[in-house]
């Protein structure tokens, strides 16, 4: 027997009133006006979702979930679009409605510099400190950019080098917690660009004396700054430029260094910047800089203001020429945003998910225009060699290498700091000549030639010249060369464990090897014997299968460990 089940009309299917409003949370006027006065003058674009996104932490001190439904409203966008981004992000903050924030959050650097100089101990104790101040959150955070003033703070958006609980103290009483304003830097007089633009010197000339210097991207691969600008310039226009002032990497602060310098810093940076621009036919350019340099976006904000008024001028004099556009971006707390497409990707408003390639950036960049990628350093050095000719650069160095490096040398050494030094020197060299010798009671152990990405080398290897592609033999490259320097009295399997962390907190997850392998890792070198096998095999796989850079040479300083310090885990 068939059993007959009856259709229902359709209307008797229908349950409730007929929907009025959209799925998901609904936007109240209240969040509506905050939103609109937060983030008044900002244009409501997609690409721009992180800026607003700063204003509303900035002025709440966190998100919440209403005004994230109204931004969404306010920018045309789905709200999952909008909770994506700021949940990728680790200075967003996500938070019910009615919600209570603290005024204040410390964040404390738990990275090796400042986690050799005593971080855990300053971290408990300013929470004993200010456990009864609600206003007041203190919590660790990655490399804040400091770790030659170790350890180091961030009380609010006011940096806080040589940290004391005293001092933190002091900064929260003050209220002063906002950036410093920094010495206005010596104004550049554009001397290298007007040569260009009257003609003096062609964009050949300039490419020629940029292949003769053998400048290189100085921002951790090295690339060849030449051949970038003739791929870029190669392809059809509109071309655009990043800048990358993300620099995250454990150890590195020389990027912050050369922009806060008060001669020849941030101004030579811009002119270097419209050089290159004029030369590859640049139209847009972005500037990335990294949220935990808030000093520095002060002053940067500055310095565009005054060389737009510089601009106005040049274009009187030079009728034909049109600088490009100049946007500053703040990034976010994301470690994986100095890897090139994971910042293009954050600068069009999305999370700092690295692209897979190819195609490559200078093909595929920026709104999928072809890119000039590089990094501040880089863009300093263009105007010092059309002043002194591509020769004069390559006429210093050591062990036949030619140039000039800026290393950031942090750790147990007398005076750490950023230093110009020949490209070649030895890290017993730059020790000695350039940063006072070993601090006292300390004598070289091993050291990071490369920052948390290089590789960590025995004081056995000391002597090993300190540049590109001289130390791929012993496991290790010179990166962003950040050199942190270890004593007899520190171990370096802790080293790799603090780094390692650092990774495991940094990866994007886009990809399994990286997002499931540096948890993985921290967890098997906490072992007293390391799985010298398991580890290894765990290196390859996230070597050959990760997406990008992070995870690829995540493992570094794990092999490091095994190859140079097994007696310190058994293997």
């Amino acid at each position: 027997m068939t059993t007959v089940i009856p259709i229902r009309p359709l209307e008797t299917v229908r349950r409730g009133a007929p929907r009025h409003t959209p799925k998901g949370r609904q936007t109240s006027p209240p969040a509506r006006e905050r939103v609109a006065l937060l983030c008044a003058g900002l244009a409501p674009r997609a690409d721009l979702l992180i800026e607003h996104l700063h204003r509303l932490q900035d002025g709440e001190g966190a998100l919440r979930h209403g005004h994230l439904a109204a931004l969404a409203e306010h920018l045309k966008l789905s709200q999952v679009e909008v909770f994506e981004v700021a949940s990728f992000y680790h200075h967003f903050e996500i938070v019910d409605d009615d919600a209570a924030v603290p005024a204040t959050v410390v964040r404390v650097c738990d990275s090796l510099s400042c986690a050799m100089a005593g971080s855990a101990t300053l971290t408990s104790d300013l929470k004993t400190a200010l456990a009864h101040d609600s206003s007041v959150r203190v919590q660790t955070a990655p490399c804040i950019g400091q770790c030659h003033r170790a350890p180091a703070a961030c009380v609010g958006q006011r940096q806080l080098p040589h940290a004391t609980v005293d001092a933190v103290q002091a900064l929260l009483a003050s209220g002063d917690t906002g950036p410093r304003e920094l010495p206005v830097p010596e104004a550049s007089e554009l001397k290298q660009l007007q040569r260009l633009l009257s003609g003096e010197l062609s964009a050949e000339q300039v490419l020629a004396e940029l292949k003769a210097s053998n400048l290189r991207g100085l921002g951790g691969a090295g690339f060849p700054a030449w051949r970038k600008w003739e791929t870029v310039r190669a392809q059809p226009g509109p071309r655009h430029m990043v800048v990358n002032i993300d620099e995250g990497e454990v150890g590195t602060f020389k990027d912050g260094h050369v922009l806060t310098s008060t001669q020849a810093g941030a101004p030579q940076v811009l002119e270097g910047l419209l050089i290159a621009a004029q030369v590859v036919g640049i139209d847009r350019v972005w500037m990335y800089l990294r949220d935990e340099y808030h000093d520095a976006r002060v002053l940067m904000q500055r310095e565009l203001e005054a060389l737009q008024v510089r601009l106005q001028g040049l274009r009187a004099q030079h009728p034909g020429y049109t600088p490009p556009s100049i946007e500053l971006r703040r990034g976010a707390g994301a470690y994986i945003c100095g890897e090139e497409s994971a910042l293009i990707e954050s600068v069009e408003g999305k999370r700092g998910l690295p692209r897979l390639k190819p195609p490559i950036v200078a093909l595929h960049g920026v709104f999928g225009r072809p890119t000039l990628a590089h990094n501040p350093e880089t863009l300093w050095w263009l105007p010092e060699i059309l002043a002194h000719g591509g020769a004069w650069l390559t006429s210093h160095g050591r062990a036949g290498r030619n140039g000039l490096r800026r290393f950031s040398v942090s750790g147990r050494v007398k005076q750490p700091g950023v230093y110009l030094a020949p490209a070649g020197i030895t890290l017993r060299e730059l020790i000695d000549e350039h940063a006072g010798g070993m601090a006292e009671g300390h004598t070289l152990y091993a050291y990071l030639p490369g920052g948390a990405s290089g590789g960590i080398l025995p004081a056995a290897l000391a002597d090993v010249p300190l540049d590109f592609d001289t130390l791929a033999e012993h496991g290790a490259f010179i990166g962003s060369m950040a050199v942190v320097v270890l004593g007899q009295h520190d171990k370096a399997r802790d080293a790799a464990l603090n780094l390692m962390r650092f990774f495991e907190h940094e990866s994007c997850g886009q990809c399994t090897p990286c997002r499931a392998g540096t948890t993985k890792a921290v967890d098997l070198i906490q072992a007293p014997v390391w799985d010298a096998a398991l580890l290894g095999e765990l290196s390859q796989v996230m070597r050959d299968a990760s997406i990008c850079g992070l995870g690829q040479a995540a493992p570094n300083p794990v092999d490091s460990v095994l190859r140079f310090f097994p007696h310190e885990v058994g293997a």
